[in-house]
């Protein structure tokens, strides 16, 4: 198959260091580093701040108005698009395994078994899990947290009494996701597969395994009708348009290449589906023609880590282990 380069319209940026998460606060990029800087990309020089000096960004994430950051030295940091700091909260002696951001303003986050949901009232409730809290994810509607750890995902509401349920599978969960409609759950694993749970009209289990390498990165379509992985030489992408979900059903693979797919992320509007791979390549794939755009060429020792759309689709950043970053705008 023939690919179409769009290397010309890429921008590079050197982001200096381990890029953990890239996210665009309205038309702001903002990279977050594992040496615990955020880098913004307003016009000019981008700016650099510190969030997290003497310390690393372990977890980030970010809603049009600000990037939430995690680090090796137990804060919780929001970094506006014009470098403004606030801090959030502090685990003593503990680093934040994971982070997620409600649309109404709430933050929750997880240091060892502790799970902290705080609400857009900077209301706090505590949640204990059963073991320690590897993946947090809000519910896409009302206020309910997913919290992945060993043996299943629990699924609390932090302003009700009552206790978590716990969806069970054997086996350590890694991270969780909802798909938009809210019907399923699905967690990645530490033994190479996922697990899905169907939360209507039953509690009905959906495995999805055979995968080559841990699966560290999913983004779901706007129609929410897949769910894009990676893990493979190959994005795995699974079916979510029918009532059962990809029970019975095999998975789509896009851009087969001799490496594996180390990030993916599905445009905000449109099929359209970026790759970035371990042998830093990134491709774009069409899902109505199968066509392929080439965004990147291959840079070895230059992983790809982090994959972001604009809200608009327009633009598409990257950034890799090397500390080598770039931004994509796509020709009208």
């Amino acid at each position: 198959m023939s690919t179409t380069s769009l290397t010309s319209h890429v921008a590079p940026l050197a982001a200096g260091a381990h890029v953990v998460a890239a996210h665009f606060l309205k038309d702001v990029l903002a990279l977050a580093l594992g040496d615990g800087t955020v880098v913004l990309g307003r016009d000019g020089a981008p700016a650099r701040v510190a969030a997290h000096p003497d310390a690393g960004i372990l977890v980030a994430a970010g809603d049009a108005n600000r990037l939430v950051t995690g680090g090796d030295d137990g804060r919780v940091v929001a970094v506006a698009a014009d470098g403004t700091l606030s801090d959030i909260a502090t685990a003593e002696g503990a680093w934040i395994d994971a982070l997620a951001l409600h649309p109404d303003g709430s933050v929750a986050y997880a240091a060892g078994r502790t799970v902290v949901a705080r609400d857009a009232k900077a209301r706090a409730r505590t949640l204990t899990a059963p073991t320690t809290a590897c993946g947090l994810a809000f519910a896409p509607k009302g206020y309910r947290l997913a919290v992945a750890h060993y043996n299943g995902v629990s699924l609390w509401y932090p302003n009700h009494e009552t206790p978590a349920e716990i969806v069970e599978w054997k086996g350590s969960h890694i991270d969780v996701t909802w798909s938009p409609d809210g019907r399923f759950v699905v967690s990645t694993m530490q033994e190479n597969a996922l697990h899905g749970w169907r939360l209507q009209p039953d509690r009905g289990h959906m495995r999805m395994s055979g995968y080559p390498g841990k699966v560290r990165s999913v983004s779901w379509s706007s129609d929410g009708h897949w769910l894009a992985t990676g893990g493979a030489e190959a994005a795995i992408v699974w079916p979510f348009d029918s009532r059962e979900g990809p029970t019975g059903k095999a998975p789509r693979e896009c851009g087969v290449r001799p490496a594996r797919v180390s990030r993916v992320a599905f445009h905000p509007k449109a099929p359209v589906l970026a790759m970035g791979y371990e042998d830093g390549c990134i491709l774009l794939v069409r899902f109505t023609d199968a066509s392929e755009l080439l965004v990147r060429p291959a840079v070895k020792g230059s992983a790809v880590s982090a994959l972001a759309w604009d809200s608009r689709g327009g633009r598409l950043a990257f950034g890799c282990a090397d500390g080598e970053a770039g931004l994509l705008t796509l020709p009208a």
